[in-house]
């Protein structure tokens, strides 16, 4: 394979933003918004198979001398991750397409650029430069997390600007500080070091714990569990998908990257993975709307997901990268159901809503199967996802691996109860009296009196059907991702070849 094609999965997303603004077409910019993470998604996907036998590929941009160069790298994990935001990205704007939300000025731009910042940062050996694709990722988010220009939504979105300024001024002094201590940002090179001591290891550990906050781990968790539920459904699904588990990807890049083995200091995201996980199932009971309830449940998911650099073994860090694979899916079908049955009937909250189940059953079915996959019943990808943590974190013969297994465990059963509190409240219960239906003339219409023909268009549910199925599918046949993530795994400890293909020694 020529490397030079890694750039086209930076630039064609880029490219199509161009466009989405110069060409002024509704129908080519849906066009765009498919036709850019299906390419993508295709292309992840032909890098997994060439992955089978050539590890990494790794391209120098502009040629210069490697080390010092823009690289771009991509292994098994990275094409993994291209291919899992693709299909989130590309289920998630088939909705905002289904609902119309497309059609407000510069948002398919918005989301394109958004994607190459996605990509990029997952493509990029350099921290500086991860650093400027965070950026260029979550510069459109400003803007897209208000789009409606409702007053609710822009004060949410304040509070996001806001986090995200400061988070990304503290990620910009990290990445300076490891500069200034060891003499690079390239990850290859750093791998080539061997473990930093001293203020190398300050410096990392202030990009880690920058990275911490984006992605939402407790207890910096309350700004995304206040911001993401108060966009529309479609760009949660998008944010939930691509901006905490673009950092989350690169806490795992660099913990594996630098440390071969865990850290003096993995006790403490031992301690904030078994926090996540218990207060982000706890505090689901406290919500009175389904998708706030969601949100936490991505605290709790990121807790999860930190097992894998936590306990930082081969087993564990594939376990890790199958839960995130499960959690991305899961968490954006969920989603997208409650963002069908918000744009039909004109709430999401506890108290005016009763009676899904009898009326709307399609959307019931994936419910059940999602709110299974969060708390690993059969038969979706949770239960795989769960007792691969579970037995990552008994193979470690230390009092921390049993902490992991009791906070899972725990957490497994308190979402059990707070999930199915939300289910009695939305989906059993009295048929419901009233809606508020979409007005032509003023948009969301007062309440009214509720008929027999009011029910969710069947396109409402395609995404969330999409994103369900696969997670039934991964239950059935969990083999592929399984031995996906096992190479991933794999590596990721093993830099012998990473370093190869980057700096050429």
């Amino acid at each position: 394979m020529n490397s030079s094609l890694l750039l086209l999965l930076v630039a064609i997303p880029l490219l199509a933003s161009a466009l989405s603004v110069l060409i002024t077409s509704r129908t080519f910019d849906r066009i765009l918004l498919f036709v850019v993470p299906s390419f993508v998604g295709a292309a992840a996907i032909g890098l997994l198979i060439l992955h089978r036998t050539e590890p990494v590929v790794a391209h120098s941009v502009g040629g210069y001398i490697p080390g010092l160069a823009i690289p771009f790298v991509s292994d098994t994990f990275t094409a993994l991750m291209l291919l899992l935001t693709s299909v989130t990205s590309l289920v998630s704007c088939i909705f905002l397409v289904s609902t119309g939300e497309d059609q407000y000025r510069f948002v398919p731009a918005l989301i394109l650029m958004m994607l190459t910042g996605v990509y990029g940062a997952i493509l990029t050996g350099d921290l500086f430069n991860f650093f400027v694709f965070i950026e260029v990722m979550v510069l459109p988010a400003y803007a897209l997390i208000a789009v409606t220009g409702t007053w609710r939504r822009l004060g949410v979105g304040r509070m996001f600007v806001m986090v995200n300024l400061l988070t990304s001024t503290l990620l910009l002094i990290g990445v300076g500080f490891v500069y200034g201590a060891l003499g690079t940002v390239n990850l290859a090179v750093l791998a080539s070091l061997g473990t930093p001591t001293g203020q190398g290891a300050l410096a990392l550990g202030i990009v880690l714990f920058a990275l911490l906050v984006k992605a939402g781990g407790a207890p910096f968790h309350g700004w995304l569990a206040r911001s993401y539920p108060n966009t529309s459904a479609g760009m949660m699904s998008l944010f939930a998908g691509l901006h905490s588990k673009v950092a989350l990807y690169a806490i795992y890049r660099i913990c594996t990257t630098v440390y071969g083995e865990p850290p003096a200091w993995a006790n403490a995201i031992i301690a904030i993975a078994v926090v996540s996980i218990i207060v982000g199932s706890l505090s689901g009971f406290g919500q009175n709307r389904v998708r706030n309830v969601l949100a936490f449940q991505m605290t709790s998911g990121v807790g999860h997901i930190l097992l894998g650099v936590a306990l930082l073994t081969a087993q564990a860090l594939a376990a890790g990268a199958f839960y995130m694979v499960h959690h991305m899916i899961t968490m954006a079908g969920l989603l997208l159901v409650m963002g069908a049955i918000e744009q039909t009937y004109g709430t999401g909250s506890f108290k005016k809503l009763s009676g899904l189940a009898s009326r709307e059953k399609w959307a019931a079915v994936l419910m059940v199967l999602g709110l299974f996959s969060l708390i690993g019943l059969p038969p979706t990808s949770g239960m795989w996802g769960k007792i691969g943590l579970i037995s990552a974190a008994t193979a470690v013969e230390d009092a921390a691996g049993w902490w992991l297994v009791s906070a899972i465990v725990i957490g497994s059963l308190i979402s059990m109860l707070a999930l199915q509190n939300t289910w009695r409240n939305t989906f059993w219960g009295a048929p419901m009296q009233s809606y508020r239906p979409d007005s032509a003339e003023t948009g969301r219409a007062a309440s009214v009196a509720i008929t027999d023909d009011v029910r969710i268009p069947g396109r409402l549910l395609v995404p969330a059907t999409i994103m369900i199925a696969l997670s039934v599918a991964i239950f059935v046949w969990p083999e592929p991702l399984l031995e996906i993530t096992g190479r991933a795994a794999t590596g990721l400890l093993d830099h012998t070849e990473y370093i190869e293909a980057v700096i050429g020694r």
